[in-house]
């Protein structure tokens, strides 16, 4: 039976040297998101906060899949096979089973009512303009009123008060159960998870066909049914290895003030009014660590949960491109907020690089703007390379095509707002850059990147020559 919770994956983290454990005070509202940005951004590691100021009795964790290193952790594979494991495993997903209250750790401690406090959990300040704490790691679990089949997505909730929140619905499948409720004049009930597997949260941002129960996916990605169990005050089920639950309801017809946040684009969603979360009920484990996924400023948890979607669904749409392309890698930049993506592959006939670029910017995700076509010479993570292919290998008269007027993500600020529309719906300019070779060049008269490597360089070990 696996380790279905997060904190058997950030034993593994600290295990494989990807994480660093904080014992030193830090305050969630202050400085907790900046020392685990930092970390990350200059170690390459996760972060674990054991005494967060104010919040005695939890742990915070951060950072903790911000890249495929990670991932292949997560799923057991290589850092190369996690977008093929990820492939491979969602084919056949795996329902879900129910375990009694009494076997779930979530439910160690129950708060109902005037119990619940959400002033007492650690949700952090993540950025500077943000009006306060969010809980950005929420996955929400809510039914269909009509077929009864669950829905699973990361919301963000900006903390109102000590039983309410912030619940910003994206114009997804989420958006269309909460619809079908507000033409029944009801209130959606919701389950919110904080702090699982990250399979879980991968099958959290995944998107899969309107229907289908991303939590069959989860167990698809752990290769075992995902654990749950039902909810103290509304009729849905949970995962029993979570650190903490939400359960509440979203009235069909009250909004709230929210905003501004810094958000996965790294830079800020505008202010403005979302649905409110009352929440009836708080359910965690009698130790719990919070999860506070990081947003804004690349690279972050959030760049990669959302990126790693993409890559995998990028893939899967790419596959069927004239019946299957020599496709190598991809790679959806989180570095540039999600809205480039480089694709490598093999052309083997003249425009099908072009081809395979107006396929990745209309994928089944709508956040790439840009899409690159990279030779099977270039590492698509290396952005010195990809701007040494950019110069050296682009007529831009011939291989720079912008589409304008095309539906562009809800957080590109840089794209209008379509008249009388919310700032979800935006419209825009795409572009794409072909830096493949012409097909058919020969590559001995052209120039090449791995001539201008230093020499030996893949036989020096720098521990040899340092001190």
């Amino acid at each position: 039976m696996a380790d279905q919770s997060i904190r058997g994956y950030l034993n593994e983290l600290e295990e494989k040297g990807e994480l660093v454990r904080f014992e030193k005070p830090v305050d969630p509202l202050e400085n907790l998101t900046a020392i685990g940005w930092k970390t990350y951004d200059r170690l390459g590691k996760a972060s674990l906060f054991t005494d967060p100021v104010g919040f005695p009795g939890w742990r915070v964790a951060n950072q903790i899949i911000a890249d495929r290193r990670k991932w292949g952790i997560a799923l057991g594979v290589d850092e190369q096979e996690v977008v093929g494991s990820f492939n491979d495993r969602v084919r056949s997903p795996v329902p879900t089973v129910e375990v009694p209250s009494a076997d779930a750790p979530v439910k160690q401690i129950v708060a109902r009512g005037a119990e619940v406090d959400l002033t007492r959990v650690p949700a952090v300040w993540t950025s500077e303009a943000d009006p306060g704490p969010y809980i950005a790691a929420g996955m929400a679990i809510v039914k269909d009123p009509d077929t009864g089949i669950r829905n699973m997505s990361i919301h963000r909730m900006q903390v109102l008060g000590p039983d309410r929140t912030g619940y910003l619905i994206c114009p997804r499948q989420a958006l269309r159960i909460y619809q079908k409720y507000q033409a029944r004049n009801e209130p959606m009930p919701v389950a919110v998870a904080v702090g699982a597997h990250p399979a879980i949260y991968f099958a959290s941002s995944y998107t899969a066909p309107y229907g289908t129960d991303e939590l069959t996916v989860a167990g698809a990605l752990l290769g075992e049914p995902v654990r749950m169990a039902r909810c103290e005050t509304v009729d849905l089920e949970v995962p029993a290895e979570a650190e903490l639950v939400l359960e509440g309801e979203i009235p069909p017809d009250e909004t709230t003030p929210e905003g501004p946040f810094g958000e996965g684009s790294g830079g800020y969603a505008m202010e403005g009014r979302t649905q409110i979360f009352k929440v009836k009920a708080l359910t965690r484990r009698s130790d719990p660590i919070f999860y506070a996924m990081q947003c804004g400023a690349p690279m972050t948890d959030t760049q990669a949960l959302v990126a790693s979607a993409i890559d995998m669904l990028l893939w899967q749409h790419l596959e069927r491109v004239e019946g299957g392309l020599d496709l190598i890698d991809l790679r959806c930049l989180g570095i540039a907020g999600l809205m480039a993506v480089v694709v490598k592959l093999r052309p083997r006939v003249a425009g099908q690089a072009k081809t395979a670029l107006l396929a990745a910017l209309s994928g089944p995700q709508m956040h790439p703007k840009l899409a690159i076509a990279v030779d099977e010479d270039i590492d698509c993570t290396d952005l010195r390379q990809i701007f040494w292919s950019l110069t050296t290998r682009v007529d831009a008269g011939r291989d720079i095509v912008k589409i304008p007027n095309a539906r562009t993500w809800s957080l590109d600020n840089i794209s209008d707002i379509v008249p009388g529309q919310s700032p979800m719906y935006r419209i825009g300019t795409k572009w794409l850059i072909d830096a493949t070779r012409p097909v058919g060049t020969d590559p001995a008269v052209r120039e090449r990147f791995e001539p201008a490597m230093p020499l030996n360089l893949d036989r020096i070990d720098l521990a040899d020559f340092l001190p």
